[in-house]
């Protein structure tokens, strides 16, 4: 495995195999790597790409009052776990190689980010799309990996590949879960013993929210309160709670066609989200 700091050394990795004629697949990342990330470098391996890995906590999506201080970092740990499932490159530039100076450009997002974690997280996604363009720039891949626990951030992501453009493909990546149910995440080692108990309420109430909409119970307030109801008697601080279209993300009245429902809540300090994909049944 590579590892590189600079733009100039990724860019030239890239360039090289694309002379050989092999495909690139991205797998983006902010590190503290676990096996959500590690199975989206297996899934661009499997697909027969040279596999760049970036690993960057990027301070543009982070507000004034978020975590961009304490954010798990462990790059030594990270390199290793990478090596092992087969990452070709590794790209860890500091902040001063991707942000020389203050960026007088960004991207912004439009009416995707207006609601659910853009609406409690303000400019998060403009950051989000901002430092994605600049890698896909940097190493034109054929395909990128995203995990679909990030659900909003991953349609955004394929709006702005498909409104500016871009000749990558998008591969959304199913959630990787823990063995009580809760979507891996890096902040999850934030989390006290007792939090972490809570906070398993939040992939409960969506999984028990889908069994009943596959039983015929497809009114989105009914479903949506099964998990706040789940939620608050847990001690969770509920952000929001939504059922959505999924190529839109706009809120729906009842599930009839590919739909998302969509959690945020806090557990002591740490925000935690999720979703489920809801499938309509008919019932008895």
């Amino acid at each position: 495995m590579i590892r590189a700091e600079t733009i100039d050394e990724a860019r030239s990795w890239a360039a090289g195999h694309r002379r050989a004629e092999r495909t690139i697949g991205l797998v983006p990342t902010m590190g503290y790597l676990h096996e959500g990330h590690l199975s989206l470098a297996r899934r661009a391996k499997s697909a027969g790409h040279a596999v760049a890995m970036s690993i960057f906590v990027n301070p543009l999506q982070f507000g004034p009052r978020e975590d961009y201080d304490r954010y798990p970092r462990d790059l030594s740990r990270d390199e290793g776990l990478a090596e092992r499932v087969g990452v070709d490159l590794l790209f860890v530039p500091p902040v001063e190689e991707m942000y020389p100076r203050p960026p007088r450009v960004t991207l912004k997002v439009g009416s995707l980010a207006d609601r659910w974690c853009g609406a409690s997280r303000p400019g998060h996604f403009d950051g989000v799309v901002t430092v994605v363009s600049k890698l896909f720039h940097i190493f034109r891949p054929d395909e990128a990996f995203f995990g679909e626990k990030d659900y909003q951030q991953l349609r955004i992501i394929e709006a702005m590949v498909r409104d500016l453009n871009f000749s990558t493909r998008v591969v959304g990546c199913p959630t990787v879960r823990e063995e009580d149910g809760l979507a891996m995440s890096s902040r999850n080692r934030y989390l006290t013993p007792e939090q972490r108990r809570r906070a398993a309420a939040l992939p409960g109430a969506l999984a028990e929210a889908r069994r009943l909409c596959r039983e015929g119970h497809t009114r989105a307030d009914e479903l949506a309160e099964v998990v706040r109801r789940a939620l608050s008697n847990a001690g969770c601080s509920v952000d929001y709670v939504a059922v959505v279209r999924e190529d839109d993300l706009e809120p729906v009245e009842k599930v009839t066609g590919p739909c998302r429902l969509m959690a945020a809540a806090v557990v002591g300090e740490t925000r935690l989200i999720d979703n489920v994909a809801l499938v309509p049944g008919r019932g008895d």
